[in-house]
């Protein structure tokens, strides 16, 4: 019973606080931890340009120090592929992306070929991916070298030719051979027209930035929410080669879009809370286990934190349950997505709600201290009207500076769950026998629900019994649980369970045995009573035996229902048996020794005559051969019967018949081939003779 009344909490607690789930935690140390199990090279490097690019970036971005070094592997890869006239534009691509980090020195010769080669793939690119991938080289080669070339003389063409991919619903397609579009292409899309207005010699045409511009404010027109608010991007799975997933759809949009955003001084126009619900689809993922996912996580809130748009900042809560036994403080942190601090700001608390509770605020609003050594904001006191229960405080974020306005976007308010837990004071607790006909105490007892009781109680059937409590909590009020329950379990197993029902603080149930008697199944006897009283928010919830009561019930008619089975103890099912004790009767009386000898004389005699036979037979070895061939197989021939008859002493000495039949099958084949041997020499030696 008490596993399954700490289940049942358990269960209470989840339930209580599951809202806990919208809660968004900034990066911690926790992803660097994985990223260092993930990112683990194989044989010191990783199967492609692209898988190192990913790892580094990701340490890069985590500021891990205790990394796998990288650099030596990825700076030959580097050098083989920029190097090679058989690489790709994506091969140069992602070999420029992982030289951007790991700093490797490039021939300039070398460099200079790349470029050519870049901007002939730019020429004469078809599909989205090739401008991407030729279009990024060339970026990467500017970023890395202010004295390289890489300058699109027809920047607005190229601009146009990417354009042409474009849907109606902000989507790109592939290519023009491909009719489905993605959000994952615009993405890519959106990264690539942003490289073409960096190469741009000349400035590019407005109105096509414009025309951008609306397809990525109809691009999220399509975005999806869950509840807690968060946003993401996602395609419907038409070809599975090009299916990327939430986390990878939503990731190439947001690339894109910090990436255009760079490169444009116009505004993009696009709400602080699209921006914000994207923090919260990569945040809400937790820590991924895929490599790609992770990267993607980590390379998505890195555009965040540094993006032209608005950069979020991020609520979190070092704890969600409060206890006002412990006077805990209210501590809430402020950072961006990845940790980072934040310029100065006031937390406000300027709501707080019952669960499930439409009622007026029970707080007025209330500013946060700010604690410079932990560099959190705490809120020391909960309010008076701050009880025991859950409930769903309001926050809100208040800059101090309003150019921060510009580049944060701080949220309207945010709304958290928030658990208040304490010790329930249990008092006026009694339990006492009826008169069912006048009400009157037969008895009436004293219960210690927090220690130990042993109570004995007695009654009939046309008798009750009452149990009452109160419970109030730290501040003096009701306190209603998430249950309370009275046992009643009878000597032969059967269990009652009742409801305890309340008023206000005053607990209390009545149980009327005339009208249970059927439900009792007329079984009198011994009852043990226990009681349950349980809530997530009672840090004191109780299971408790209260003593039993001796019940004595009419006898059960003709067609009274009966009790119902019970069920079996797997552990006595299954578990071990009663040793079983066995006493062997006592041996037979064994015949006198004198006896057991003559026996054995009887078995050896005719041994001994078989022996007295030979010689009276004149048995000899006179025809023993000489030769040594044929006297080494009579000598085998000899000793394999003297072999076969010890075998026969150890079989009835020792051995079983299974081990001696191996062995006498083995000393057989001996004795055929040798006893063969023999019996053919002696044959052919008897037939010279008879020939002289």
């Amino acid at each position: 019973m008490a596993r399954r009344l700490a289940g049942f909490l358990v269960l209470l607690l989840v339930v209580s606080i599951c809202e806990a789930a919208f809660l968004f935690q900034p990066i911690s140390d926790s992803h660097r931890s994985t990223a260092l199990e993930l990112f683990t090279p194989d044989h010191g490097s990783f199967k492609s340009l692209e898988e190192t690019y990913e790892a580094l970036r990701t340490f890069q971005i985590l500021g891990i120090e205790k990394k796998p070094d990288l650099t030596a592997t990825a700076c030959r890869s580097i050098s083989e592929t920029v190097g090679s006239s058989s690489s790709t534009a994506k091969d140069l691509f992602y070999a420029l992306k992982a030289n951007s980090i790991a700093e490797c020195k490039i021939d300039k010769k070398a460099s200079k070929g790349i470029i050519s080669r870049l901007k002939a793939a730019v020429s004469g690119a078809s599909s989205l991916l090739d401008f991407y991938y030729s279009v990024g080289g060339l970026v990467l080669i500017k970023d890395q070298s202010s004295e390289a070339d890489v300058h699109l003389a027809d920047a607005e063409g190229v601009f146009r030719s990417v354009k042409a991919f474009s849907q109606s619903d902000g989507r790109w397609r592939y290519s023009s051979n491909n009719p489905e579009s993605s959000a994952f292409a615009a993405g890519i899309a959106l990264e690539t027209h942003a490289g073409i207005v960096s190469l741009a010699s000349s400035e590019i045409d407005q109105s096509l930035i414009s025309t951008l511009k609306n397809d990525i404010i109809k691009l999220f027109d399509s975005i999806e929410k869950y509840d807690d608010g968060a946003l993401y991007f996602d395609d419907k799975l038409v070809d599975g080669h090009e299916y990327q997933g939430p986390v990878s759809t939503t990731s190439s949009v947001l690339r894109g879009l910090t990436a255009f955003a760079a490169v444009t001084a116009e505004n993009l126009n696009l709400p602080g809370d699209k921006i914000l619900g994207l923090a919260k689809f990569f945040l809400g993922i937790g820590v991924p286990g895929d490599a790609k996912d992770f990267f993607n996580q980590i390379d998505s809130l890195a555009c965040l934190e540094s993006n032209r748009v608005s950069i979020p900042l991020i609520l979190s809560f070092p704890s969600t349950v409060l206890s006002l036994t412990r006077k805990d403080s209210l501590k809430v942190g402020v950072s961006t997505v990845l940790g980072s601090e934040v310029p100065s700001l006031t937390v406000k608390l300027v709501g707080a709600f019952s669960s499930g509770s439409k009622d007026a605020s029970l707080v007025e609003s209330q500013e946060f201290n700010f604690d410079k050594t932990s560099g959190l904001h705490i809120l020391n006191d909960l309010p008076k009207s701050i009880d025991v229960g859950s409930y769903t405080f309001v926050f809100e974020i208040v800059l101090h500076e309003p150019k921060h306005e510009e580049v944060y976007f701080k949220g309207s308010q945010t709304k958290v769950p928030i658990s208040v837990t304490g010790l329930i004071k249990i008092e006026n607790s009694e339990i006492a026998v009826l008169d069912s006909d006048l009400g009157s105490i037969e008895s009436q007892k004293k219960l210690d629900l927090a220690g130990k009781n042993a109570i004995s109680l007695s009654a009939n059937h046309l008798q009750k019994l009452r149990l009452s409590f109160q419970l109030t909590t730290p501040r003096g009020r009701s306190f209603k649980p998430h249950q309370a329950f009275l046992k009643l379990r009878h000597e032969s197993k059967v269990e009652h369970i009742f409801v305890v029902g309340n008023s206000g603080k005053q607990f209390e149930i009545v149980l009327n045995f005339l009208g249970l008697v059927e439900k009792f199944f007329y079984l009198s006897g011994k009852y043990d009573m226990e009681l349950t009283v349980g809530d997530a928010a009672m840090e004191n919830s109780l299971l408790v035996a209260i003593g039993h009561i001796e019940l004595d019930l009419p006898e059960a008619p003709e067609k009274a229902p009966r009790p119902p089975p019970q069920p079996v103890d797997p552990y006595s099912r299954y578990g071990p048996k009663a040793e079983i004790s066995h006493i062997f009767r006592a041996p037979e009386k064994r015949p006198p020794r004198e006896l057991s000898l003559a026996f054995l004389g009887l078995t050896i005699l005719p041994l001994l005559g078989f022996l007295i036979g030979l010689l009276r037979l004149g048995v000899n070895l006179k025809n023993f051969p000489t030769k040594p061939l044929p006297a080494t197989f009579a000598v085998l021939f000899h000793v394999g019967i003297g072999a076969v008859l010890l075998l026969y002493v150890f079989f009835w000495v020792k051995l079983d018949l299974f081990q001696t039949l191996k062995i006498l099958g083995f000393l057989g084949g001996i004795l055929v081939f040798v006893g063969h041997r023999i019996l053919s020499h002696l044959a052919a030696a008897s037939a010279k003779l008879k020939s002289a």
